[in-house]
């Protein structure tokens, strides 16, 4: 009986054919995933867009000026959370924010909105018919510290942040002498204002007689003053003023907010 050696080589073709397969379906999935990708992106380009609409209409509704409002809805995939009709979060960027205020011009140059566990349908969205309704809103800006030299009304009154405190510097005509004050002033928030108390300012060169520190005392109560705010969109509610190197640092927050058709 003649013996049988077995042949090398036979089985890959098939192992070849398995390996094609296998890459083949590799492709495919990874083209899958991108198309569903670029579709998930889509849509949140669209909602981006149909929010920044209406983020327009508030901003004009307050009579505010701002550049075209950036727009980010958060988290992914951007698809689920259509479905669902709960985003976790949208991101909200106005820059140049300009308004009037008792016949003085206020400047942000930029404010920071971010709307958390927003509510919003599909159908919401489609039609732009109904509302969308952000739990709770938070909102960051500055005011320009020209902005609030403008309510002081002063001549030459510079601002600035010291050590996390607001400074100011400014010329004084004391008994025929002209001296520089420094001091630095406490904030607080009441009623939309920001209120700035200067309790003590020192000027270098100053006489030692009561008169000279009584007109320091008077420029001190002067620019004193309460900065009146814009009425922000979203409802926000300023919480807290401090001062940074670029100006007056405000933090606002809402909620129940509805993100389109009521300011």
């Amino acid at each position: 009986m003649a013996e049988s050696y077995p042949v090398y080589g036979q089985d890959r073709p098939r192992r070849r054919w398995g390996r094609r397969l296998l890459i083949t379906a590799i492709v495919l999935l990874l083209v899958l995933a991108g198309l569903l990708v670029v579709a998930d992106r889509v849509a949140a380009n669209y909602a981006e867009d149909r929010i920044a609409d209406e983020v327009r209409q508030q901003v004009a509704q307050q009579q505010l000026h701002s550049s075209p409002p950036s727009v980010t809805v958060g988290g992914f995939p951007f698809l689920t959370q259509v479905l669902d009709g709960r985003y976790r979060s949208i991101g909200i960027v106005l820059r140049d924010v300009r308004g009037e205020v008792s016949g003085a011009s206020v400047r942000l140059p930029q404010l920071d909105v971010e709307a958390r566990d927003v509510i919003a349908s599909l159908d919401t969205l489609r039609s732009g018919q109904g509302d969308v309704i952000a739990r709770t809103v938070d909102g960051k800006a500055t005011i320009s510290y020209e902005s609030v030299a403008e309510f002081i009304k002063q001549p030459g009154v510079q601002l600035s942040e010291q050590n996390g405190k607001l400074a100011v510097t400014a010329p004084l005509q004391v008994l025929n002498s002209q001296v520089t004050v420094r001091g630095t002033a406490d904030l607080t928030v009441a009623d939309g204002q920001v209120r700035l108390r200067f309790a003590e300012l020192a000027a270098d060169g100053l006489p030692r007689i009561p008169a000279a520190q009584a007109l320091v005392n008077a420029y001190a109560q002067q620019i004193s003053v309460a900065v009146p705010l814009p009425k922000l969109p979203f409802r926000l509610d300023v919480r807290e003023v401090r001062p940074t190197p670029d100006g007056l640092a405000v933090t606002a927050t809402a909620t129940d907010v509805p993100i389109n058709g009521v300011a």
